[in-house]
């Protein structure tokens, strides 16, 4: 996640590991520094201590916290917005449905609109909590274009990049003493999400899944592009503190799609300006 959400330090729920888990974890943190130095960067850039079951609660947690937040993060109202929020959990279930999103039983994918037209963003926390604001909404000109964005920040949280960047931030030796409940080891690993930046291959990679996941829907695959190239010459600092560079992401995200032979045209851009009339 990449706003700056203040955490209140709770109890480590890391201390529910079992032992014997833990042993098994800081066996693997060991383990790395034997790896042939051509394989350590790769390895480290992939490798992730925290279990899956770590994104879960931190990303409940950042929820919590960002929904009692509401001079920050000013949620739009359900009441009164209801086809809005169905239009927009709609396309969220479309992407979930395409049978490419690897936890799409595990996270909560929980999706809400921020009530800000001056910030085009989206973002997703651990977890599958997915926010995204009503700039973004009425800057975007097709329903493709808001899946790309949105299928995006799926593979951010679906690839685990959150608690992946961390241990890369952070290293073994802080997060093992996060695991094993050093509690000022864990207030260091929970205040890492408040302004998280993901590495440009992170990025890289939530475009391709971006791609991979709207695939099969019949939506246009490269959808994430329109966004990118509508993007160009914007200075918005939310955006441009989160997804650096976007000439080079239109070529690559629509090279994936031809390479992928994805065949899907859906647009819906009358339906996407109807919708955008309601916020």
């Amino acid at each position: 996640m990449n706003r700056g959400v203040s955490i209140t330090p709770v109890q480590p729920c890391w201390y529910m590991l079992k032992k014997t888990s833990n042993l098994i974890l800081l066996a693997i943190a060991i383990s790395i520094v034997s790896i042939h130095s051509c394989s350590v960067k790769k390895a480290i850039n992939n490798f992730n201590l925290f279990p899956v079951s770590e994104d879960i609660k931190l990303g409940l947690q950042v929820s919590k916290q960002i929904e009692s937040s509401p001079q920050e993060f000013p949620i739009l109202k359900e009441r009164g917005n209801e086809e809005i929020y169905r239009y927009i959990r709609r396309i969220t279930k479309r992407i979930l449905d395409s049978g490419k999103v690897k936890y799409r039983n595990q996270f909560a994918w929980e999706v809400k609109i921020i009530d800000d037209d001056e910030t085009l963003n989206a973002f997703a926390t651990p977890g599958g909590y997915i926010y995204v604001y009503t700039g973004l909404i009425k800057f975007l000109d097709s329903e493709d274009q808001l899946a790309g964005v949105m299928g995006h920040e799926i593979a951010h949280a679906d690839l685990r990049h959150s608690t992946r960047q961390m241990t890369k931030m952070y290293g073994v030796s802080i997060l093992a003493q996060a695991v094993l409940g050093k509690k000022e080891a864990v207030e260091q690993v929970v205040s890492g999400l408040i302004n998280l930046k993901f590495s440009r291959a992170h990025e890289s990679e939530s475009d391709e899944y971006s791609v991979i996941y709207l695939c099969p829907t019949g939506y246009n695959a490269s959808g994430a592009a329109g966004f990118f190239k509508k993007m160009q010459g914007q200075r918005s600092p939310e955006f441009l503190s989160t997804h650096p560079n976007p000439t080079n992401r239109v070529g690559e995200i629509e090279s994936k799609a031809k390479e992928l032979r994805c065949s899907g045209k859906d647009r819906k851009t009358s339906e996407y300006k109807r919708m955008k009339g309601k916020i």
